[in-house]
């Protein structure tokens, strides 16, 4: 069976949450095929990719009075009562003045543009207009487990059957021949070939109200186009997102040494495996030594900056280099490093040494010289739903239909490698050695700790009636309580994948229930409450955690209606309602606590960097052998080893109460 998943994600980093696996026989929905030609696609399916994409639903706008409710409801948990009623006052003038117009003009401008949502083009600039270095900033890091093989866990092998996987999911892709996503409520009545063949039948804008009959929900995919031959381009003021499928060459950095070969053919066809692998050894073997001038440093920078020394770069006769690096196919970053320590390799991923990612790139595979391999993705051009889905469809296929093995030899034929140089001025030369300086100081300023529980695992917590990430929002919300008597703004993100062109919607897991039920597990200035109590309190907190999901997942949540509002006041109006001037709407906005879940039998681990300085980056996974944290931070304004400390004795905390039994109340 291969799995797909239904996606909760959260903005900025790897904040994304797989809700429930769905599943489909690969004998039974895809066409066999036989072929050299097939032979370069994952699979055929006999529903072309895009046959939802017309009828799926619009995302809607809800109601002002149901957002402005949400919102206040929010700010209680993180305002003193002076600040919220402040606030308050604030939120209702707005209801009675400006916000009804606003709505009204928000709700007729998206009637005009029905072939799209409300928030993507606002949600699209808002990534590009951002002038913060992408790195830490915004790309996040996805690890794959390792080949379960362990004769396949070798750089080279890997490398190689990762490119040809990543390449047969590209071709599968704009061939429209990879499965249409889709949630499947009930799986036994609509994942299977009848359902497929009905589907088929019935005209693409009609074809979601089909599948709809049998409570099967085709999610959004017009993110995919942008996982190939894609890069973001540094501009003056706002950046462009740059696509250009007919690049047929990969990109390889090593060393922050930038080199390039051919993976297509002239008709588009794969290149043999072996010649594939050959080029792959040429580039390893090749003994230039690390960069003194590693140019790909200037992507870590301000992003007007790197526009400037862009434009410089071409200036000096380097545009079809950099036009190379643009169109390549994705980047693969070769590593000699060997790191096995969780907290070591997540910096590895996460950022590097200066100049050994090109950050641009809207895909990068990273590959360590033990074999680990991971994603980092560039986050102005899609969320986690494309990349999660080119994560598992390459895990699968490079480790059960692998095209090199450690029995091929490899070949000594001339190569086609061809390595690409920078022509850099002294001027250049003095900008990148301070880009790399800014990159090091900066990477040194990032902490970065992990925690690996076995006490109990998902299927434990479910038995017990409470949501997994309701429980593990839980603790994260008791370890910040613990470490500093506060409850924080907090971000969790889900997909609105579900609706035509969808991006996503926060949950805010800092909410009344959870606020009582860190005070009743830490605070010990009150009477000890009961086993009973304790258990009480988390159900509460699980029922409400549902609720919210739910509401994002439908597009009710508040944050991104309250957006759309704020970025059509300021392009019509040119100023903004106090409303969004206030303080505290800045407070609810300056995230804390930035969270992330990531579940998938291909996943081994995914990192990311606080949003604030003053906050942590949590990523965070409960799966059925263990529990994992991945924590990051900025001190000594935070502290991730101590919070994870808080988050162990929260865990136990709450696993005692799960057993019937007291928790210790000390720190």
């Amino acid at each position: 069976m291969l799995k797909l998943h239904s996606l909760k994600y959260c903005l900025g980093k790897s904040h994304f949450r797989l809700l429930q696996p769905l599943t489909y026989s690969v004998d039974s929905a895809f066409k066999s095929y036989s072929s050299a030609s097939d032979r370069d696609f994952l699979h055929k399916s006999i529903l072309p990719t895009d046959h939802f994409q017309a009828s799926l639903p619009r995302l809607p706008i809800p109601q002002l009075e149901d957002t402005l409710h949400k919102y206040l409801e929010s700010q209680r948990q993180i305002l003193t009562d002076d600040e919220y009623d402040q606030t308050a006052d604030i939120v209702n003038n707005f209801k009675a003045n400006e916000g009804p117009d606003l709505q009204k003009r928000l709700v007729a401008k998206d009637k005009q543009n029905k072939h799209t949502s409300y928030i993507t083009k606002p949600w699209f600039d808002m990534y590009l207009k951002s002038r913060l270095p992408i790195v830490l900033n915004y790309n996040p890091f996805v690890s794959f487990q390792d080949d379960p093989r362990p004769d396949y866990q070798n750089q080279l092998i890997r490398s190689t059957n990762m490119i040809v996987s990543s390449l047969k999911f590209m071709k599968t892709m704009r061939a429209n021949i990879l499965e249409p996503d889709i949630y499947h409520l009930f799986p036994a009545k609509s994942d299977n070939m009848r359902f497929r063949k009905i589907m088929r039948m019935i005209p693409s804008p009609f074809a979601f109200y089909g599948a709809y009959l049998y409570k099967a929900f085709p999610l959004d995919m017009s993110q995919y186009k942008n996982l190939f031959n894609s890069t973001r381009v540094p501009r003056p003021g706002k950046d462009e997102l740059v696509v250009n499928k007919d690049g047929r060459h990969l990109l390889v950095m090593r060393n922050g040494n930038f080199y390039v070969f051919d993976v297509l053919d002239s008709d588009g066809n794969i290149m043999e495996p072996g010649i594939i692998m050959s080029n792959i050894h040429q580039i390893m073997k090749d003994q230039s030594p690390p960069s003194a001038e590693p140019v790909a440093a200037f992507t870590a920078e301000d992003r007007d900056v790197w526009a400037s020394y862009r434009e410089k770069l071409i200036s000096l006769g380097n545009e079809e280099t950099l036009k190379l690096i643009d169109s390549a196919v994705f980047a693969l970053c070769l590593e000699d490093g060997k790191p096995t320590d969780p907290n070591a390799i997540t910096r590895m991923f996460l950022h590097g040494e200066a100049g050994r990612i090109w950050f641009d790139k809207s895909l990068s595979l990273i590959m360590t010289g033990s074999g680990n391999a991971c994603v980092n993705f560039e986050h102005a051009w899609g969320d986690g739903v494309a990349v999660l889905r080119y994560f598992n469809e390459v895990f699968d296929d490079s480790t059960m239909k692998s095209v090199v093995h450690p029995s091929t030899s490899v070949q000594d034929s001339a190569t086609s490698v061809r390595k690409l140089e920078f022509k850099l001025d002294q001027e250049m030369k003095d900008n990148l050695q301070k880009s790399v300086k800014k990159f090091n100081a900066t990477m040194q300023s990032l902490d970065v700790d992990h925690l690996e529980y076995y006490k109990y695992t998902k299927s434990y917590v479910k038995k017990s009636g409470m949501s997994p990430d309701a429980l593990m929002q839980l603790a994260i919300q008791m370890a910040y309580y613990r470490q500093y008597k506060q409850t924080v703004a907090t971000y969790e993100s889900c997909s609105t994948a579900a609706f035509k062109h969808g991006r996503t919607e926060t949950i805010r897991p800092a909410t009344a229930e959870t606020k009582r039920a860190c005070v009743l597990f830490v605070d010990d200035n009150h009477p000890e409450p009961s086993v009973d109590e304790l258990k009480n309190a988390m159900m509460a907190c699980s029922k409400k955690h549902g609720s919210l999901t739910r509401n994002a997942a439908m597009g009710k949540g508040f944050d991104r209606h309250l957006f759309g509002l704020k970025t059509l006041a300021e392009e019509e109006d040119g100023k903004l309602p106090q409303m969004f001037t206030d303080p505290n709407y800045q407070k609810i906005n300056h995230i804390i606590l930035s969270t992330s879940t990531v579940s998938s039998p291909a996943i081994l681990i995914g990192g990311f960097a606080p949003v604030t300085q003053n906050g942590y980056g949590v990523g965070y996974s409960i799966e059925d052998s263990r529990i994992g944290f991945n924590v990051t931070s900025y001190p000594p304004a935070t502290n991730a080893p101590d919070f994870i400390e808080c988050v162990t004795k929260s865990l136990d905390d709450m696993y005692e109460v799960l057993e019937g039994r007291h928790p210790k109340r000390s720190k």
